[in-house]
């Protein structure tokens, strides 16, 4: 007779004792009602793994693109800010969420990922939007240290309606401004925060300036898609003020306005393999409204592409302003289709008539080398036109290449007070309007000491 060993018996009995649990789970699960389950987002780089997920669908937003989802958003925020490690706040694919104006402020206690995977959108217009919310920004990243915002989602800024409004340019006779209320919002604002990535996302229909940062440091901008019309008004792709260490890369912007502007007070920003257009092409500015004082430096703008613009690469400022714009490199860079390719205007105005004064930005020390491509016959391919009182110098022009796009008859440039070396003749067209050397009178201060 065998004898079953006792403790082969038990761990049997154990086993089938489990299998029957784990089955009388499974139909539990089977049989309860079927929910969306959060989607957990791929691996992020520069954040440990596995980090706190805060997904918006926790905290009670619906994602139907018509309930008010802004509480969940300023509720998961909240928690990430408050967690010890680096954490995400996912907004899961396959969901639209409206959200009112609203700002989302630190600082917080570790780095934070906005993770956008689903659409996040505005509300319909001015008419939807609450009357105690400002009407000059939609979504504020404000003191803020350390953070992305990524991921294959988009942001719709619902801009149509605000396109429409009486103050608008293109909505008058000839493109002037009708009276009227006039704020509008700007998309996604980030004012007073640092080391920031904003990488792969799709925005489109911003009412106003896409992207904007104001005083901020270490910036890395990389892979955006951002699209609206070619005639929506002060719809900026991007725009830089009071900034540094800006790093714009390999985006595509085809917006109503300048698809990179660059304000006041900014300085080493690099912007490379941009597609900009239609629009109104890569701007400095405009500088110095209201006699107020501007300083930009260190700018460099290469290996990109600018097709159906207004402008190319421009500088433009206000007279009576002061302040200085030096240091800018604009290189290999392909025109195709362009109205004013290379641009400085001096004498920038948005009005029927603006009164000469004498003070303005000095400019200084601006190199144009490798600009090819066709231009628009009913602007000149090169215009430079500097203030009477303080003229251009150290312009340097070289290997530009600029066809018409359609006939034949080249464009002479346009020189005003602008003074550098224009390549002789290599350059087409030839620029023989830029006087050689510098100016025979002293320049005046002008506020340089101040930049």
């Amino acid at each position: 007779m065998l004898h079953f060993p006792l403790f082969l018996f038990l761990a049997i009995t154990l086993h089938s004792f489990t299998l029957s649990a784990q089955h009388r789970i499974l139909v539990s699960q089977i049989s309860a009602s079927p929910s969306p389950a959060p989607q957990l987002p791929p691996p992020l780089i520069g954040v440990m793994s596995p980090s706190p997920l805060f997904s918006v669908l926790s905290y009670g937003a619906v994602g139907n693109g018509v309930a008010d989802d802004t509480q969940p958003f300023k509720m998961a925020w909240d928690a990430a800010c408050q967690a010890n490690d680096p954490a995400v706040i996912f907004v899961p694919m396959h969901y639209t969420f409206m959200i009112q104006s609203t700002i989302f402020s630190g600082p917080c206690k570790s780095e934070l990922i906005f993770r956008i995977e689903g659409n996040i959108m505005a509300p319909d217009g001015p008419h939807s939007w609450p009357k105690n919310n400002s009407k000059r920004q939609w979504l504020v990243f404000y003191r803020i240290d350390g953070m992305s915002i990524q991921g294959g989602g988009t942001i719709d800024g619902r801009g149509q309606k605000w396109w429409e409004l009486p103050c608008k340019p293109h909505r008058g006779p000839k493109g002037t401004t009708l009276p009227g209320p006039c704020d509008s919002p700007v998309a996604v604002r980030f004012f007073w925060s640092s080391n920031l990535v904003v990488k792969g996302m799709k925005m489109k229909n911003s009412p106003q300036f896409h992207f904007r940062f104001d005083s901020c440091h270490n910036v890395h901008i990389e892979s955006l898609y951002i699209k609206s019309p070619a005639l929506s008004p002060n719809t900026d792709g991007i725009h830089v003020e009071n900034s540094n260490n800006v790093y714009i890369y390999n985006s595509v912007i085809a917006s109503g306005d300048d698809c990179v502007s660059i304000g006041a007070g900014t300085f080493n920003v690099e912007i490379r393999n941009i597609t900009c257009g239609p629009g109104h092409g890569i701007s400095i500015g405009s500088l110095g409204p209201r006699n107020t004082r501007a300083c930009v430096k260190n700018i460099t703008v290469r290996d990109s592409v600018i097709k159906q613009s207004d402008n190319g690469v421009r500088i433009k400022t206000w007279q009576g302003g002061y302040g200085a714009v030096t240091g800018v490199s604009y290189s290999n860079i392909v025109m195709e289709g362009v109205r004013n390719p290379i641009m400085i205007d001096q004498y920038y105005c948005t009005g029927k008539s603006c009164a000469n004064q004498t003070a303005a930005v000095y400019i200084s020390g601006i190199s144009y080398k490798g600009i090819k491509g066709t231009y628009d016959v009913r602007s000149p391919a090169m215009h430079l036109a500097c203030s009477d009182a303080v003229p251009c110098t150290n312009l340097t022009v070289s290997d530009v290449e600029l066809l018409p796009v359609q006939g034949q008859r080249i464009v002479d440039p346009y020189c005003w007070n602008a003074y550098g070396d224009g390549g002789d003749d290599l350059n087409i067209p030839p620029l023989f309007c830029l006087i050689e050397g510098a100016p025979p009178l002293l320049l005046p201060s002008n506020g340089l000491d101040q930049c």
